[in-house]
């Protein structure tokens, strides 16, 4: 079959977003797009974009671009590792599917390569059906949610629309667990284990989880199902939920707190992950594995690890390709019809 007249299928694989590099202005202007979002900062949008633009850009791009410098590679690490999982996904599929005119693609909410950019190139080479993968695990309003925002401002101003498919969540897939639990043992058998394993995710603030966003609920189970699948007692692990923002109550408990908790009462060994990440970021190896180590060990904590997210394991890439797949085996039955 001549690829002109194979079905054109997309593939995006999509992350929240990060700076194009780590300086104040380039932070400044990511900080810009991703905190005006009003997913993200559910204020009224006049107060809030008073608040931004008086109080947190001209102050808070030149301490978030410090930390970037500490972690920074030729690249924001993870746009590096959305680009591999990106390479890996499209090896693998574009070889299971001859059939479909096949493309993967990478795509962030905020920065680049921009969601709103790839959607306008999409529109000048009409697909026949998109599929969105969303690399957060676990759905919430504040990550998720955008994405869909995206779309439906670009569906509107198209003609001959695609099909469209969307991976909302996958926290309690079990290839996805299976991954963590790998991985935790990868990590445990080259360097031992720790009185506590902390599971810490991206908190929220409370009153969005009173409305009804689901995510912490879905992190808690997430959490609930790696320490059942290592056969933790209760005392052995725990939840927590790391980078509130400004004075608001967020979901708990704080990571940082538990962290200083736990030393205090003479806990001297802790080995931290985070699986509402699917790469490695500024949160994980600036925030996670550097400040809370240095607070857990200077409130008298002796050992503190970070266990890396999943990025382009060969176990990750398993599990993105199995949530593709469903969608691709499902679209082939309907395109035969």
């Amino acid at each position: 079959m001549s690829t002109a007249s194979k079905p054109k299928v997309t593939v995006i694989l999509a992350n929240l977003g990060t700076p194009d590099a780590a300086t104040v202005p380039a932070v400044r202007q990511f900080l810009k797009q991703f905190l005006s979002d009003s997913r993200v900062i559910e204020i009224p949008a006049l107060l809030w974009q008073i608040i931004l633009r008086c109080f947190v850009l001209p102050f808070r791009p030149k301490r978030v671009a410090h930390a970037y410098a500490t972690v920074w590679r030729k690249d924001s690490p993870m746009r590096e590792i959305l680009f591999a999982q990106t390479e890996r996904l499209k090896s693998d599929l574009t070889d299971a599917y001859p059939q479909f005119d096949l493309r993967v693609v990478p795509a962030m909410t905020y920065g680049q390569p921009g969601i709103t950019s790839l959607l306008q190139q999409l529109a000048q080479s009409p697909q026949d059906h998109i599929l969105l993968l969303p690399l957060f695990p676990q759905y919430s309003a504040t990550s998720t949610a955008p994405l869909y925002d995206a779309f439906a401002k670009w569906i509107p101003q198209q003609r001959n629309l695609p099909g469209l498919s969307i991976v909302k969540e996958y926290y309690r897939h079990p290839l996805f667990i299976q991954a963590l639990v790998q991985s935790i043992r990868d990590f445990q058998n080259q360097h031992g284990t720790a009185e506590k394993l902390l599971m810490s995710f991206h908190g929220i603030p409370q009153p969005y989880a009173d409305k009804g966003d689901p995510y912490a609920d879905q992190c808690r189970e997430t959490a609930r199902l790696v320490a059942q699948a290592l056969g933790l007692e209760h005392n052995q692990w725990a939840i927590s939920f790391q980078s509130r923002f400004g004075k608001q109550e967020w979901v708990k408990p704080y990571t940082d707190q538990l962290l200083g908790e736990w030393a205090q009462q003479g806990v001297k060994s802790v080995q931290i992950l985070s699986p509402a990440f699917s790469a490695d970021c500024l949160e994980t190896l600036e925030e996670l594995a550097i400040q809370n180590a240095e607070l857990f060990l200077n409130a008298g904590g002796e050992s503190y690890q970070y266990i890396p997210a999943l990025n382009d394991s060969d176990a990750h890439l398993q599990l993105l390709r199995k949530l593709v797949q469903a969608h691709l085996n499902a679209l082939e039955i309907t395109l035969a019809q």
